[in-house]
């Protein structure tokens, strides 16, 4: 670990001063993100850089409002200090007064994760070349169809902690993440589509080496190029639908963790939470069928919203958001937590140094279950398989969505028959928990960066299922 940046000596002034100008509670964060990243677009180099991040925040509790502040002067004293008075003069500005905090357990922990293969110790070059193969393969994919715009890259970020609060908690924690992602254009007979994917863990370079994107993007691009030549048009109405792992990975993240965290709960600024069309009543209610659970999991190895110790100093574990169509907890921080009168259970993030913890997803999907895929299609009359999507849209509140199908397929007499072009799901949440009767064993997982607050954060998370049969769904022709 970067053992420099945690300067106990730092985060014990920034703590004690705060509580001397009558904070009753101080949490000290400092925070740095080193990150590496190199673009390819087109067959050429288009960017390669380094850049650090790297600061300390403090948020103090005074007379029942919270206040919040930064500066990327995080080793000077003086700039520490103003940075405490403003933190303090905005939480008696606020004028509140109506602001706890959850009562925790205090932890003094240390963990790390650490790569098999330090994307440092990679050559440059090396690291080019790849995404320069990558691209090749993309291009020669279909030799009747052409790729005229694609943009690949690769990044690295270790991201190291140090946080304290004046209740005796002290966590330091390294963690390195790698991602990648590839934007790409396909044109078969003046017809055009897009495809956009992401992969992501916290690892090193081994991650890369294992997840066999040479013969992934091959087979994507191929899909592309098949769905424009030989795609025919779906049946519209009421038919059972087969969702794929990305597509109900998306759903369990939307439709599931958004509506469930607390903060839109309570009614917190849209422009900041968004909103919800969950309210606290609904705890403990069955919403819908005993073949859905979903679960959020900030401790999954390898993950990459992995974190062991959330923003607030609170042990992760597993939140069962559902339980068998039951709803069992909304994602909390130490505030909200408190107004539900309970434990946190460690939902709060931050994306960087200079920004608020908030009440966040980190690992969200729905649990897998005991179907084989093709126990999934075998009674399917007349369906539909949606594999991928290309596009969707949920509204504020998180009940009305709308996802169409990227790669998909008919499904006639329990088969995959033929390719179909742009199915349309449209469907209510609460709908949507309703019609699932069944799901296989298939759990996969897929990174993405999820985006909430106001000033934005955007944080790194999974989202993942199994496939997932739907009954009766609506489905609709673009």
């Amino acid at each position: 670990m970067g053992d420099s940046i945690f300067d106990e000596e730092i985060a014990a002034f920034a703590v004690d001063y705060a509580t001397s100008l009558g904070a009753r509670y101080a949490e000290v964060r400092i925070q740095r993100d080193a990150t590496q990243q190199y673009l390819v677009k087109n067959g050429q180099l288009e960017t390669a850089g380094f850049y650090e991040d790297i600061g300390l925040s403090i948020r103090v509790l005074v007379d029942g409002s919270l206040g919040f502040a930064s500066t990327d002067q995080w080793n000077n004293r003086e700039a520490i200090k103003r940075i405490v008075n403003d933190a303090i003069k905005l939480a008696r500005a606020h004028k509140r007064g109506d602001v706890s905090l959850s009562s925790e357990e205090t932890y003094i922990i240390k963990y790390e994760v650490k790569s098999k293969i330090d994307p440092r110790n990679i050559d440059l070059m090396e690291k080019i070349g790849y995404l320069l193969e990558l691209d090749k393969i993309i291009q020669e994919a279909d030799e009747n169809a052409k790729y005229p715009n694609r943009m690949l890259s690769i990044s690295e970020t270790i991201t190291d902690k140090f946080f304290k609060n004046s209740e005796g908690t002290e966590i330091i924690s390294s963690v390195p993440r790698i991602s990648f992602f590839v934007f790409f254009v396909t044109a078969v007979n003046n017809q055009f589509d897009t495809r956009f994917l992401q992969f992501g863990e916290s690892r090193g370079w081994e991650a890369i080496k294992e997840w066999n994107l040479e013969d992934t993007l091959r087979e994507e691009a191929r899909s592309m190029a098949t769905i424009l030549r030989e795609g025919k048009t779906p049946p519209e109405g009421e038919i059972d639908v087969v969702i794929g792992s990305e597509v109900s990975g998306l759903a369990a993240h939307e439709c599931v963790g958004h509506p469930y965290e607390a903060d839109r709960i309570l009614g917190r600024e849209g422009a900041q939470a968004g909103e919800s069309f969950v309210d606290p009543d609904m705890l403990g209610k069955k919403v819908g069928s005993e073949a859905l659970t979903v679960i959020d999991d900030p401790t999954l190895p390898n993950s990459y919203g992995f974190y062991l110790y959330d923003d607030e100093g609170v042990k992760a574990r597993p939140r069962y958001l559902i339980h068998r169509g039951v709803i069992k907890e909304f994602l909390h921080n130490r505030e909200t937590a408190n107004r539900f009168g309970i434990k946190s259970n460690a939902a709060a993030r931050a994306s960087a140094y200079n920004r608020e913890p908030i009440v966040r997803m980190a690992n969200t999907y729905i649990a897998p279950g005991d179907y084989s895929f093709e126990e999934l299609l075998e009674d399917i009359k007349l369906g539909i398989y949606m594999k991928s999507f290309g596009e969707w849209n949920i509204d504020d509140k998180r009940y009305n969505m709308r996802f169409v199908g990227k790669e998909s397929w008919l499904i006639r007499n329990g088969e995959l028959t033929e390719p179909v072009r742009n199915p349309i799901l449209e469907i209510t949440t609460p709908g949507f928990y309703r019609s699932i009767d069944a799901v296989d064993k298939n759990l996969e997982f897929y990174a993405a960066t999820c985006g909430k607050g106001d000033p934005g954060q955007g944080v790194p998370v999974w989202v993942g299922g199994p496939n997932v049969r739907l009954r009766g769904i609506r489905v609709l022709k673009l």
